[in-house]
């Protein structure tokens, strides 16, 4: 083995090239990004003002790994921060802690009387459920579930309810199922107990979230700005965008399924059909820099009402304040869109996105009572995330396997997220990097 070629250096494509080094030390590893810089998703961007410049990541990014082995590479790489979970609900004007289906006690009372009535009196639960409209209300009853869990599913799903499957892997870690004391108790005070999945969550102190491998960043080789456009597994030739070529022996990529399947002319029409019903979100991000601290109270929060476009906001600067200029603090939407959901069908007709979705979100913020004014804004910026998560519609495990099968009958080794087109968290996509090197 003389060359080993890795796609992407995202988390799990620097663990890819890293473990593979360290397992092949005569071989030549070498990772190719597409981009200018490296972190994938788990990266980021600076936006200057005249304070100075602001970190934003892609999208919320916080570590609650429980694996011995990543947390000692991560606290190794960069000293984290711990946080302790608090994030909040707006629904309808009103502020509820997290999760909302056992704390209902800032809804008015109508509305926690009959959201209460229905879990206790719930007739939805079935032997069998069929899609995840059916699983939540099987769960929380059909009035919680119509007008919350509904509500953000098609926000952040950008799909109804009854178009996802109940795969265990993502339903089950992240949707808590209060027992009818926890409900009673969140309807009566708002003194209750954090019942997040994670009871702790991670973040760099400096460097941003990408730094809890930059250890192994620096050890390993990126060619940047090397777009692959075709791969010829029969020679095991790369070739670039650039129109240059890469010749390798062992080939491991984390490039999104469909992607990859493009990109590989001996793909029969049934691998190519397969890829085109693997579905995912997009994410419109819009990030705000302001001149005052503290603008942010919680370092997350999710909003349920669908005239408000984005589905979660986070603080940059309250993961880290060197995420943001001394003195400053920032906040970051996200807005959830799809080929199901197109983000150009959110806005008016003929709109400028950018100027729309900005001008959309801050007016809301402030609108909202989060303490935002529009003079303390110093930066802002709008700009898409290709690719979010991972949708899981009816028949993914179908059209994945045949996907995964072909890459694999020509000697392609995928991992990540979207390389195991998976709902995996950075941690996982880091152990899925390590463990692609197993199989060469």
């Amino acid at each position: 083995m003389k060359k080993i070629a890795v796609l992407g250096a995202g988390i799990a494509g620097i663990s890819a090239a890293f473990h593979a080094q360290e397992k092949y030390p005569n071989a030549e590893v070498l990772i190719y990004e597409k981009s200018n810089d490296w972190g994938g998703l788990c990266g980021g961007f600076y936006i200057d003002s005249n304070k100075g410049k602001f970190w934003f990541d892609n999208a919320v990014h916080l570590s609650f790994a429980k694996d011995s082995y990543v947390q000692k590479v991560f606290a190794e790489s960069s000293k984290p921060i711990r946080h302790i979970p608090d994030p909040i609900n707006y629904f309808q004007g009103s502020w509820l802690k997290h999760p909302a289906q056992n704390n209902l006690f800032h809804l008015p009372v109508e509305m926690k009387v009959k959201a209460i009535k229905d879990m206790m009196n719930n007739h939805n639960k079935k032997e069998k459920l069929e899609n995840f409209e059916e699983w939540l209300k099987a769960q929380y009853g059909t009035f919680f579930t119509e007008n919350f869990s509904m509500k953000y599913t098609r926000k952040y799903w950008s799909v109804e309810a009854k178009e996802l499957n109940t795969n265990a892997k993502w339903v089950g870690s992240r949707f808590y199922q209060p027992s009818v004391e926890e409900v009673l108790e969140g309807a009566m005070t708002d003194d209750t107990p954090t019942t997040y999945y994670a009871q702790e969550q991670r973040y760099p102190e400096e460097g941003q979230y990408r730094s809890f491998v930059k250890n192994l960043a620096h050890q390993i080789t990126i060619k940047y700005n090397k777009e692959v456009k075709h791969i010829d597994t029969k020679k095991k030739i790369l070739s670039f965008t650039d129109d240059k070529q890469a010749s390798y022996d062992v080939l491991i990529s984390t490039l999104p399924l469909p992607e990859i399947i493009k990109m590989m002319p001996n793909a029969h029409k049934d691998v190519k059909d397969a890829a085109k019903n693997l579905h995912h979100t997009q994410v419109a991000l819009i990030s705000l820099g302001f001149n005052k601290p503290d603008i942010p109270k919680n370092l997350w929060f999710y909003v349920y009402d669908e005239d408000i476009l984005f589905a979660r906001v986070y603080s940059p600067s309250k993961k880290s304040p060197n995420n943001a200029p001394k003195g400053c603090s920032s906040l970051q939407a996200e807005v959830y869109f799809s080929t199901f959901k197109p983000l150009e069908k959110l806005a008016p007709k003929g709109s400028n996105l950018s100027q729309y979705f900005l001008a959309h979100t801050k007016d809301w913020l402030v609108r909202m009572g989060g303490g935002v004014v529009l003079n303390d804004i110093i930066c802002e910026d709008f700009r898409i995330w290709p690719y979010g998560n991972i949708i899981f519609t009816h028949g993914i495990e179908r059209y994945r396997k045949i996907a995964l099968d072909f890459l694999q009958e020509n000697g392609v080794v995928s991992c990540g997220r979207f390389g195991e087109w998976d709902y995996l968290w950075s941690d996982e996509s880091f152990l899925s990097g390590k463990r692609a090197v197993d199989k060469i």
